[in-house]
């Protein structure tokens, strides 16, 4: 198989779960890895896992470019394709349906997509980073270009006539002039299709869209409404088990002592200690929660910083950074008319997916098969097969639709835990992480303190912008405007709590910065906000968006009333353009905040689903609500305070505002990822408009967990 080189991708320095240690790693038993063995014989060589997959490799592989790995044409006529994308809610399963049913010219119904199974699909690096529409989509609209065009040369040679005269449509290649035709399923008889993917297949120009660019209905929607789609926590194997772990009462603390002996009296429970691992395996849940909670351990843990001096902490922790530099902020600082120098800061704030962390493991002649939900599915199989010592090739790891994940389902924790419980107990075994863990254990967004610093002169024109980030992350750290002196700065730090990807990064951070900042300016300067911001915008782009937004909203023609305010944000990340006006209420008396409208304008390229990428919007912009005014997470000493839904306040559907979403649709460009840039707005525009409300300018997000204090 030749695979074509792909540009290696940078990756932004927050997700800092691809480059933590590896959760476990476990040491071959004899008596359980016997077990794990079930029949027949099995001769393993002593060499290292490979870690293709895995935290620390595998990212710079090429696609394989024959047509046969990307898609397979059954005699029947139906089409399969293979990708090692995942569906979590963003449907890209219809978008990538859609890719290959226009190139095929097929009906969307006769499309099948086969999604992160490791045995079957190319290897891709995960589903995260906008990433699917803009290199499989493509991918896949070539390898499907490439068939249709093997198809009709298949049919040429049959009836012994020009190609050029040929035609395919609805899953047939026809020749109009003699009225022949034949099936897809016909002309290939089922085999698979070697031929090499031309680099210059004819894929079709998004402007001849006949299936891409229309609002398909979701893809197994009707499964997926009416509860039929089994999701990973569903998973059901023969003879499984259940299992649960034993927690550390904090972060960092180690097992100092340990007792089972109530837990292995128990019949039918398998106990497992393995270093800092311990966990049991039951007949059912409630048991496996029984057992584990009659084990006994004592713990050490060494005092950790809690919430009240995080943001100290941070800076005190940083290292220098690397500095992004244009002009001489120093000159342009000189220069300035005015200037503004502000602290912005963000707190952790969990993912929260519909569905926890669920993993189903068994061990079958020494090979492991693990059903689970993840984004990486790859890179699930590499940390497997590091935690237990085996060869990738000995791992497999399939990924059912999950519940969501938003960036926070990148790390194979749970997947190990089953599998090492399986391991023990000889049988499969499925292990659900609870609330509690998964608000516990999993990795947060990043907590961050942003700095900045600016200087315009008094037409409004920016002259200088300094910026320095502690922790929350690099991605849309710049500034999308003009500005002829610039110093950007990303400072790491260590962080007290487990830290990682979440829908649009720290470009969520360093927008509510950016934005919120220029605000500040524009009042400073007696100017319009969105008057500021197109004055010193040079992008067409960012300019379509921001008038777009004004124009829908009616920005040039609104009225405050008591109360209320309105704000506008702007900005650039992942290839999208987004602008945010928003309308916010603030109660007098209790300073609660209600959000009554936004207006976000979106340009992504060529739209390839407009409802889709309409509920993609309207879900960033519910999701971006809590963590702009109230999610936000409470620790002490390395413990968690609000691990329950009862204590960690998400939005709900009294908090969802009136929302009109406006596609700029640009037939003339790539079609971009959609599914994070969309929430980078939401809060800047909710923080300007509640200074427009009642004057206090919020500066920290969450901005509003108890409402605002008025005047």
């Amino acid at each position: 198989m030749s695979d074509t080189p792909v540009k290696t991708l940078a990756f932004e320095p927050e997700r800092y779960e691809l480059h933590a240690p590896a959760a476990y790693h476990f040491d071959l038993d004899r008596r359980e890895f016997l077990a794990s063995l079930g029949g027949g014989i099995l001769v393993v060589l002593a060499a290292p896992a490979q870690q293709s997959g895995g935290h620390r490799g595998g990212f710079g592989r090429g696609m394989p470019q024959q047509i046969g790995a990307w898609l397979h044409i059954a005699e029947d006529g139906g089409v399969t394709v293979y990708t090692g994308k995942v569906e979590v809610g963003q449907n890209a399963r219809t978008s990538l349906t859609e890719a290959v049913a226009e190139e095929l010219r097929a009906p969307l119904a006769t499309v099948r997509l086969v999604m992160g199974d490791t045995d079957l699909v190319p290897f891709d690096m995960g589903t995260f980073g906008s990433l699917t529409t803009p290199t499989m989509a493509p991918q896949l609209h070539r390898a499907a270009a490439a068939a249709r065009e093997l198809l009709i040369g298949l049919a040429a040679e049959k009836w012994k006539t020009e190609r050029g005269g040929l035609a395919v449509a609805g899953g047939k290649v026809t020749n109009p002039a003699t009225g022949q035709w034949a099936t897809f399923g016909e002309l290939t008889r089922g085999r698979k299709l070697v031929e090499t993917i031309a680099a210059d297949a004819p894929v079709t120009p998004a402007e001849r869209w006949q299936v891409a660019g229309r609002s398909t209905p979701k893809v197994k929607g009707v499964d997926f409404v009416t509860g039929r789609h089994r999701y990973p926590s569903d998973i059901r194997r023969p003879g499984m088990l259940y299992g649960a772990v034993l927690r550390a009462p904090s972060f960092g603390a180690k097992l100092a002592s340990f007792n089972d002996h109530a837990a292995r009296a128990t019949p039918g429970v398998v106990v497992v200690r393995d270093g800092e691992f311990a966990g049991v395996a039951a007949p059912d849940r409630e048991a496996a929660e029984r057992a584990v909670r009659s084990l006994r351990a004592e713990w050490k843990a060494a005092a950790q910083p809690s919430e009240g001096e995080l943001f100290a902490y941070l800076k005190q922790h940083a290292e220098a950074g690397s500095p992004r530099e244009q002009g001489s902020v120093a000159e342009g600082m000189a220069a300035a008319d005015h200037k503004l120098r502000q602290t912005y800061t963000v707190a952790y704030i969990a993912h929260v997916p519909l569905e926890p962390r669920a993993a189903v493991a068994e061990w079958n002649g020494g090979r492991l098969t693990v059903w689970t939900g993840t984004q990486r599915p790859f890179g699930v199989r590499g940390e497997l097969a590091a935690a237990f010592g085996l060869p990738e090739d000995r791992v497999r790891v399939l990924m059912p639709d999950m519940g969501s994940g938003y960036g926070g389902k990148h790390t194979g924790e749970c997947a190990i835990e089953a599998a090492r419980l399986a391991r023990a107990a000889g049988k499969p075994v499925k292990l659900v992480w609870t609330r509690e863990e998964e608000f516990t254990w999993a990795y947060f967004r990043p907590a961050g303190v942003i700095e900045v610093a600016s200087g315009a002169l008094a037409d409004g024109s920016l002259l200088a912008w300094e910026v320095h980030n502690y922790n929350s992350g690099a991605a849309g750290i710049g500034t999308p405007y003009h500005v002829p002196h610039q110093r950007i700065v990303f400072h790491p730090t260590e962080s007290p709590l487990r830290q990682g990807s979440y829908r649009a990064l720290a470009a969520t951070a360093n927008h509510f910065a950016r934005e919120s900042h220029m605000d500040e300016l524009a009042r400073t300067l007696g100017l319009d906000p969105l008057v500021f911001r197109l004055k010193n915008c040079q992008d067409p782009r960012l300019a379509a968006v921001l008038e777009a937004a004004a124009g829908r909203f009616g920005w040039k023609h609104r009225k405050a009333a008591p109360g209320h305010g309105f704000g506008v944000a702007a900005g650039f990340e992942k290839g999208d353009y987004v602008a945010t006006c928003a309308e916010v209420a603030v109660h007098r008396t209790t300073g609660q905040v209600r959000v009554v409208r936004v207006v976000e304008a979106f340009e992504c390229g060529a739209v390839v689903n407009p409802d889709h990428l309409r509920n993609q919007i309207e879900g960033s912009i519910s999701m971006g609500l809590g963590g702009a005014l109230f999610e936000h997470i409470e620790f002490e000493d390395g413990k968690i305070l609000n691990p329950r839904l009862s204590r960690y306040r998400v939005p709900r559907f009294r908090d969802i505002p009136k929302i009109e979403v406006v596609l700029v649709d640009r037939k003339d460009l790539a079609s971009a990822g959609a599914g994070e840039t969309a929430i980078v707005g939401i809060a800047p525009a909710l923080g300007n408009a509640i200074f427009d409300a009642c004057g206090t300018r919020l500066r920290s997000l969450p901005m509003a967990p108890n409402g605002v204090r008025v005047g």
